[in-house]
């Protein structure tokens, strides 16, 4: 089944906007924090080092769509402080047309503290996040050409997954770190309606016993099952075979954050075009090691030419069209 409309090339992505606020501490949690005192915890940690991202898995996946020259159109819920995030948008050409402002509310944020043996003590507030069942799939038009459901709000995702199957939309499902929202009895659902699935290896060792399917059982509800495993590469189980897909290798180990991300973006541009799952899944193993090469989510930048010219020397391949 080819995607609905693929000269459009637009993808409409269902998830998060959100700020992520990453604090270095020079030091190490283990000197601070006392096992037989946790029951009294109560410490402060001093982080002269602060940075603030725009991330989150919608406008991840959209900016990364961006760079390999395909329109992603980010479908979320943010708050009333969102305004730096927006002229990044612009800035960068991601469109936000269907971004809600609820103006009670903070735009999600996750407020990370690193300390020097990259440990990390990680707070999420969803703000205007759990508003997300707020925007509807059909408000989207009829320009789209696939979805994505990735992690938002609980009855945000239901609802969006339920949207895209009724207008007969392909989508994928990604549940990414909303996993633990959803019972056995819901991730089943999701994934008879989806048309793709895709998780990391810890996500879908969870997804297979809350669901009690294997890969195969998963795989014959789906066009595909992605499953990513880092420096391992991916395997994709697809027209009842296994493309095992490599990695591409990093310039420099950075920033693993958002990686997953780009990988999907990468999924995306590849069934836009119908190309064969062993060079999406390259397209998609490639954009991951680029991002990785650069701090933050949406900071790394190249060409089309440039990219063409990175799946070349990695795989081999050479892309048309």
């Amino acid at each position: 089944m080819s995607v609905r409309n693929p000269a459009a090339r637009r993808a409409l992505i269902c998830g998060s906007l959100a700020y992520d606020n990453i604090m270095l501490f020079n030091g190490r949690f283990k000197d601070h924090i006392l096992p037989d005192k946790v029951h009294i915890l109560n410490v402060s940690f001093l982080v002269p080092q602060l940075r603030r991202e725009f991330g989150g898995c919608a406008g991840n996946i959209a900016y990364n769509l961006q760079l390999l020259g395909d329109t992603g159109l980010p479908m979320a819920t943010v708050g009333r402080d969102f305004g730096a995030y927006r002229e990044w948008m612009q800035q960068t050409g991601v469109p936000a047309d269907h971004v809600r402002t609820v103006e009670s509310e903070h735009t999600a944020q996750a407020f990370i503290t690193t300390d020097l043996d990259d440990n990390q003590i990680t707070a999420f507030h969803p703000g205007a996040m759990q508003h997300a069942h707020l925007n509807k799939v059909a408000d989207a038009g009829s320009q789209v050409a696939i979805g994505i459901v990735s992690p938002d709000g609980r009855d945000g995702m239901l609802q969006h997954a339920a949207q895209f199957a009724q207008a007969k939309i392909p989508f994928i499902f990604d549940p990414g770190q909303g996993m633990p929202m959803f019972e056995g009895a819901e991730l089943r659902a999701f994934i008879e309606q989806a048309t793709w699935v895709t998780v990391n290896d810890y996500e879908w060792q969870l997804m297979q016993q809350r669901t009690g399917w294997s890969a195969s059982q998963v795989a014959e509800r789906v066009r595909a099952l992605i499953i990513t495993q880092g420096a391992e590469g991916s395997v994709i189980h697809a027209q009842g075979r296994e493309f095992r897909i490599p990695s591409a290798k990093p310039a420099a180990v950075v920033d693993p954050t958002g990686c997953g991300d780009a990988y999907r973006a990468g999924l995306i541009h590849g069934l836009l075009r119908d190309l064969p799952w062993d060079v999406t899944g390259r397209i998609a193993s490639l954009i991951g090691a680029i991002k990785i090469e650069s701090r933050g989510t949406q900071n790394h930048r190249f060409t089309q030419a440039e990219f063409a010219e990175r799946l070349q020397k990695s795989f081999g391949m050479t892309l048309h069209g």
